[in-house]
């Protein structure tokens, strides 16, 4: 559906992935415009040297002050993806995997194509700090999870990382939003390095800049690791790009010097759209506390689901994302739900919202 909405001959409206597709701030082109003096110093400058840089910059920037930095434990990738891909091929063949639920389905079809078994977490479940035991040899967690936008609180990450030193398990943490959220980016690495634990994390910064896919994914392993990440890693890439990680070392401190207030502002501003749009429709924000760029739109019970919803939009040019597979487990259980994207211009953000109540009233009517 991604893939379908990039390729729209038509021009449709992208509110799918949730990948920053915004126009550059003014810091934000001043940065862009360093690209040719970023590429003399790729000629120049050690690689080492230069990701060291990058992964200092942008792990500092979201909080994660004890991250194994300049280690060699921090592998960097094109993208997240790519990162969840190399864990997956890494972990045990065949191995038993608990994966929260829902979540973005890309991350359970990564692990079910390798050939592990999956088996759902729910969020209620790591709400009650119900963690899985045997057979279940990795744990793995969104943090902030999409599409919902809940946040593992710190607190229930230390009693995860207790149960997976005392049940040998690895803890595995998809942090791909966590750069949008204040409250997730209290330190994880210290967290699990405190309890012991044998973890890997995933980053990524996709989510926060429009770079038009110039990003990277950073894949970081505890020392108590013996999985064979670095073979895996080794198999799919030599090394990410020298400039691609300046840019990143540029953006993450634009970050922390008012870029990320700027583009919270927007992400608001666009949720409060969707919010005054839908609601005298009689729709609802399924996650009206969620930070992330993305939101939910909870369908009634009487009306049409997503998926007639998702394709009666797509005739009318707006591209949007039905939640079944965030619901790897349970399509149905996402029938009644539908995301949109935030990280868009305003304008786009309530077109569509708008198309989408047009869209749910005539179909409800139809019906």
């Amino acid at each position: 559906m991604e893939v379908d909405a990039l390729s729209d001959v038509d021009g449709g409206l992208n509110l799918t992935d949730g990948h920053a597709r915004l126009d550059l701030s003014t810091e934000q082109a001043a940065i862009v415009a360093r690209l040719p003096e970023m590429f003399t110093t790729a000629t120049r400058r050690s690689f080492p040297s230069i990701e060291t840089a990058a992964h200092r910059a942008f792990l500092d920037a979201i909080g994660q002050h004890t991250a194994p930095v300049g280690t060699g434990r921090i592998l960097s990738c094109y993208s997240s993806t790519l990162a969840t891909d190399i864990v997956a091929r890494a972990l045990p063949a065949g191995a038993t995997i608990a994966v929260l639920h829902p979540t973005f389905d890309n991350i359970a079809d990564l692990f079910t194509t390798r050939g592990l078994k999956l088996v759902p977490l729910s969020e209620e479940a790591m709400l009650d700090q119900s963690w899985p035991g045997a057979p279940v040899q990795a744990i793995v967690l969104t943090h902030p999870n999409n599409p919902t936008g809940l946040v593992t609180p710190e607190g229930h990450l230390r009693s995860l990382a207790e149960h997976a030193v005392e049940h040998g398990q690895t803890v595995i943490i998809d942090a791909s939003f966590r750069g949008q959220v204040r409250d997730a980016q209290y330190d994880t690495y210290a967290v699990l390095d405190a309890a012991g634990a044998d973890w890997i994390t995933i980053e990524d910064t996709g989510k926060l800049w429009p770079m038009h896919e110039l990003k990277i994914g950073l894949l970081a392993y505890s020392e108590r690791t013996d999985l064979p990440l670095e073979r895996a890693f080794s198999e799919s890439l030599l090394a990410a790009s020298p400039v691609v990680l300046q840019l990143v070392e540029a953006l993450a401190s634009d970050w922390v010097n008012g870029g990320y207030e700027r583009a919270r502002d927007l992400v608001e501003r666009n949720r409060a759209a969707v919010r005054e749009a839908i609601e005298p429709a009689g729709l609802r924000l399924a996650d009206p506390t969620s930070q992330i760029s993305v939101a939910r739109i909870g369908l009634p019970q009487n009306g049409p689901d997503s998926s007639l919803l998702y394709k009666d939009m797509r005739e009318r040019g707006v591209h949007v994302l039905p939640c079944a597979p965030f619901h790897w487990a349970d399509p149905d259980g996402g029938l009644r739900l539908i995301r949109l994207s935030l990280a868009r211009p305003f304008e786009t953000v309530q077109t569509a919202a708008q198309t989408l109540v047009r869209a749910y009233r005539e179909l409800a009517a139809a019906n």
